[in-house]
């Protein structure tokens, strides 16, 4: 099997497709690696333009709309994207973040209804698409698999962002809950924690790159194309033994030793 094919004759959801950064990429990587591919995105335009992308490439692309927060909204988009594809073997969750929806505060400060909407948007609507999905796969009785984006604010302390950091180590307990339930029936989930990316949110949040690059072991943010990249690994046929891991590709940035030492470069420790 060539690795630009690694899942050839796949077929896949991608929730948050017609995001751009990470979600454009995967959309992107999963077609290159020859899968059939449904974006979603709650804009018209925005996944308008991923189908698109995957097209002229040589890719074949549905896009699909709507609101990740509606359980009706999820039933409708995968029953869709299911006829279209003509079944399903990968599911991937890329909707996501805080800075978009909230902004950074203290848990003292941080109201019920801050809290229930970045729950929403990065851990529940993940467990109304992985449930739809099941049933898919089960109804097939072929298995499938199940990737979910987080991020190294689920591995490590998230202050001023705690719901954010709740939720995304939320989903790695959710994936090992998903893979052992129906680990027999051939379904894996897990979840790739990402770190700096170099995604237009990212870019916003720290517009003259706050010395970021400087941190990282690895010397610079990650790219979207290498997350998709672990992406198509996690749900090709190469990953059929992982499942229930929590997949860190952060640059080694949460390795480094976490308190500064003398003489020693900022990248390395501290």
């Amino acid at each position: 099997m060539q690795v630009g094919q690694l899942l050839n004759g796949g077929r896949a959801i991608v929730v948050g497709g017609g995001g751009m950064g990470n979600g454009r990429a995967i959309g992107r990587g999963i077609a290159a690696a020859g899968a059939r591919v449904a974006l979603v995105d709650i804009d018209p335009a925005r996944v308008a333009e991923a189908v698109v992308d995957v097209e002229a490439q040589g890719g074949a692309a549905l896009g699909l709309v709507g609101d990740v927060r509606d359980q009706a909204v999820v039933e409708r988009i995968v029953a869709e994207a299911v006829e279209w594809l003509g079944g399903l073997d990968t599911l991937v969750t890329v909707v996501g973040g805080y800075s978009l929806f909230a902004k950074w505060a203290p848990l003292a400060e941080v109201t019920d209804d801050q809290w229930n909407l970045i729950m929403d948007l990065n851990l529940t609507y993940v467990v109304r698409f992985a449930r739809e999905a099941i049933r898919v796969f089960l109804d097939q009785g072929s298995g499938g698999s199940i990737v979910s984006i987080g991020s190294i604010s689920g591995n490590v302390a998230s202050p001023y962002g705690a719901a954010y950091g709740a939720a995304k180590a939320a989903l790695t307990n959710l994936a090992k809950s998903v893979s052992v339930e129906y680990g027999d029936k051939g379904i894996r989930m897990n979840v790739l924690s990402c770190g700096v990316i170099a995604t237009e949110a990212q870019q916003a949040n720290y517009p003259d790159g706050g010395g970021l690059a400087e941190r990282i072991p690895a010397g610079r943010p990650g790219r979207p194309e290498e997350i998709a990249n672990a992406v198509v690994f996690l749900a090709s046929p190469y990953a059929s033994y992982v499942s229930g891991q929590n997949l860190t590709a952060d640059g080694s940035l949460t390795s480094r030793f976490p308190l500064p030492l003398p003489d020693v470069r900022s990248n390395v420790a501290g």
